[in-house]
């Protein structure tokens, strides 16, 4: 799997409870589905010219 990230940035999440825990129950689920450990990774996309990190 080829993955490009240029365009996109970790997602900051602190402070969005709600939002962490939906994340960590998709993780579980999914580990659950496939008996494997998953992490899921959250990014958003930059805004036009802050290509650089």
């Amino acid at each position: 799997m080829d993955i490009h990230t240029n365009e996109y940035k970790i997602a900051a999440l602190n402070g969005n409870e709600g939002t962490l825990k939906a994340i960590e129950d998709a993780e579980t689920k999914i580990a659950e589905l496939t008996g494997k450990e998953i992490t899921l990774i959250a990014y958003e996309k930059k805004q036009d010219g802050s290509e650089q990190q």
